[in-house]
């Protein structure tokens, strides 16, 4: 593939190093399911520069720039890996691998659930009672 100019949400060669193992082990699992059939053509590289441009961006896949692969071909990647869960098992890796360069255990050990509480109005009925209020015919209330 030639050359493209780099853009600012590209990922640096350190930050791929950590990230594709996970791809490439993903690509050949799937290579393996399927009896025939070519080798993918695209890098996985470019696509998961793509997908970082459209996040950081916020545009539209038919917007994305000719030096990236077509835009079909970069959303049924995104697709793919959305939905076997490729991006939640790059988020448990990278998140257990920075909290091993803190000094911390990989999982972690303590869990916060947040509660969110709404003060509600006082004057208003409660539900229960606006359920059960009996409706009077029009000849009952002459």
């Amino acid at each position: 593939m030639t050359e493209r100019k780099t853009y600012p949400s590209d990922l640096s060669d350190a930050r791929w190093a950590l990230i594709e193992p996970t791809l490439t082990a993903w690509r050949q699992a799937r290579l393996d399911r399927r009896p025939t059939g070519q080798p993918a053509s695209v890098e996985l590289r470019e696509v998961f520069n793509a997908i970082l441009y459209v996040n950081r961006t916020g545009i539209a896949w038919k917007y994305l720039p000719h030096d990236f692969p077509p835009h079909g071909t970069v959303y049924a990647y995104y697709a793919a890996w959305r939905d076997e869960g490729i991006f939640a098992q790059l988020n448990y890796d990278l998140t257990g691998l920075a909290r091993v360069k803190e000094g911390r255990k990989a999982e972690p050990t303590a869990c916060v659930i947040d509660t969110q509480s709404v003060k509600t109005s006082t004057n208003v009925r409660a539900p229960a009672l606006i359920r059960y209020v009996p409706l009077l015919r029009v000849d009952q209330m002459l």
